[in-house]
């Protein structure tokens, strides 16, 4: 899609089918749904507008709406400074919240711990309607343009409903240089932990050499919706062909 936003297609959707190898419980499929788009022009902020005015339009009852920057998240619910906290500190925060197994996990990244905390103990606080979290670690970018200011930000977002993450979505990177970077970095950290190595899309980067226009792209799961739409309480209710019976 990024290719078509390179060539001039302009703003852009699809809804395709994802797959993920090993992912399988109550909100998980190896075989799901995603709607994702694209909005030339859109920052993450006004792509999160955006998002939230189409869950409104889908879920058929009144939404409250809250937002937090990643670190007002953890602050607010755990007095963290996700930028700041200790492997240590972490640790001790999954062991006070009683998350399984956090006492005798080996855990030597940062990231490792704060998405455990974020699912494990934030995740379950986050209540009913929807909540918008952005602005992430520049650890977490992904795909994202990195902010640089006092506290450098990644400029990507989720959409949580009634504590369900839905959606994930970026101010799009758009620097082939940063984008070759950044998937160099990935292989060597599959290449340590064992993982197979993959080719780097070498087309993706000369279509962002060639001039991705300025976007922001969200990805946003429609099996999860649908769950919430229909008060069902596992993916399997809202699938033709589960894992069980595909």
């Amino acid at each position: 899609m990024k290719r078509l936003l390179a060539a001039g297609s302009g703003a852009i959707y699809q809804i395709c089918h994802v797959f993920r190898d090993g992912e399988a419980g109550r909100l998980h499929n190896p075989e799901f749904s995603l709607l994702e788009w694209y909005r030339p022009g859109y920052d993450h902020h006004r792509l999160m507008d955006e998002l939230v005015d189409l869950v409104r339009t889908v879920v058929p009852r009144p939404l409250a709406v809250n937002r937090f920057s990643y670190m007002e998240l953890f602050q607010h619910y755990l007095g963290l400074n996700p930028w700041t906290a200790s492997l240590e500190q972490l640790r001790r925060c999954a062991i006070e919240h009683r998350i399984a197994g956090a006492l005798h996990l080996d855990m030597h990244e940062i990231d490792g711990w704060l998405d455990l905390l974020l699912c494990q103990a934030i995740e379950p606080q986050l209540g009913a309607g929807i909540v918008l979290v952005y602005d992430y670690p520049p650890s977490q970018a992904s795909l994202a343009r990195i902010r640089e200011q006092e506290t450098p930000v990644a400029e990507r977002f989720e959409l949580y409903l009634d504590g369900v993450e839905l959606a994930n979505g970026f101010h799009e990177l758009t620097d082939a240089a940063e984008q070759r970077s950044r998937f160099e970095l990935d292989l060597e950290k599959r290449q340590a932990s064992g993982q197979i190595q993959v080719p780097i899309d070498e087309r993706f980067l000369a279509a962002l050499e060639a001039g991705l226009p300025a976007c922001a792209g969200v990805a946003l799961g429609i099996d999860r919706l649908l769950i919430r739409v229909t008060d069902c309480t596992h993916i399997d209710q809202v699938l033709a062909f589960p894992l069980s019976r595909s």
